[in-house]
C-alpha cells in the first residue's frame, strides 16, 4: 500500500468536514515530531502523546520529553504523558535482547506504543490516532501502518496512516530541529540499540 497515497486520501475526507477533527498524535521525541506537527496543524486539533518505555535512560526520558514540551509550547499544543513505564518495555523485549535494530523487538516496541496511543484516543473521544515514527529512516513504516490499522479495527478509532518521510519529511525535521534548537539523539532510545550504535561507532573510527 502507497501510506502516502492513503494519508492524502484521509486530508481531502477531513477538508469536507466543517471543523478540523482531533487527533492523538505519539511522538517519540521533539525532532521527529516537528515535521509531522507541520504538515498535520492546517488540517487537524492535535494533542501530542509522549509515550515511549522504551527510553531506560532517565536523563535520556527527560531530555527528550522536556525538548517535546518545548516545542510543543510555541504553538500552543497540549502533550499528554503516561510515564515512564520501564518495565512494559523490559517485559515485551525479554529474550530479545540480541536482536539488531529494526527486528522482532523494534516491532513489539511500535506495538506496546501505539497500543496505549490508540486506547487513551478511544478512553479520550479523539478521531483519529497516528504517531510520528514513519519520518524516521529507520523505522518500518509498514509494520507502524499494518499494526495501526489492526489496532483500528480492535480499538474501534480511526488510525491515521502515513509515511511522513514522504515529501522530504526527514530532511525536514532535521531544518526544524536546527531552527528550534533541539536535541537530537542518534539512538532510538532504548538501551539495545545504544549499544548496537557504540559499537558501529568503534567499529568505524
Amino acid at each position: 500500500m502507497n501510506y502516502e497515497e492513503k494519508f492524502e486520501a484521509i486530508l481531502e475526507e477531513v477538508k469536507k468536514g466543517k471543523e478540523k477533527p482531533t487527533l492523538l498524535l505519539h511522538c517519540c521525541c521533539a525532532p521527529c515530531s516537528s515535521a509531522c506537527i507541520e504538515r498535520l496543524l492546517p488540517f487537524f486539533k492535535i494533542t501530542l502523546f509522549f509515550y515511549n518505555p522504551n527510553i531506560q535512560e532517565d536523563r535520556e526520558y527527560h531530555l527528550r520529553k522536556n525538548e517535546l514540551l518545548r516545542f510543543a509550547k510555541q504553538f500552543s499544543i497540549s502533550v499528554l504523558e503516561q510515564g515512564q513505564d520501564k518495565d512494559a518495555f523490559l517485559k515485551i523485549s525479554k529474550g530479545l535482547e540480541q536482536e539488531k535494530e529494526r527486528g522482532k523487538r523494534c516491532y513489539l516496541c511500535y506495538q506496546l506504543r501505539l497500543f496505549k496511543t490508540a486506547k487513551l484516543a478511544k478512553e479520550k473521544g479523539f478521531t483519529y490516532f497516528g504517531t510520528t515514527l514513519s519520518v524516521s529512516p529507520y523505522k518500518n513504516v509498514t509494520w507502524l501502518n499494518e499494526i495501526g490499522k489492526t489496532l483500528e479495527e480492535e480499538v474501534g478509532v480511526s488510525y491515521l496512516y502515513a509515511d511522513f518521510k514522504k515529501k522530504n519529511g526527514y530532511q525536514r525535521s532535521i531544518e526544524l530541529a536546527k531552527k528550534y534548537k533541539l536535541y537530537r539523539q542518534d539512538y532510538c532510545g532504548c538501551i539495545y540499540s545504544k549499544k548496537e550504535r557504540e559499537e558501529k561507532k568503534k567499529a568505524v573510527s
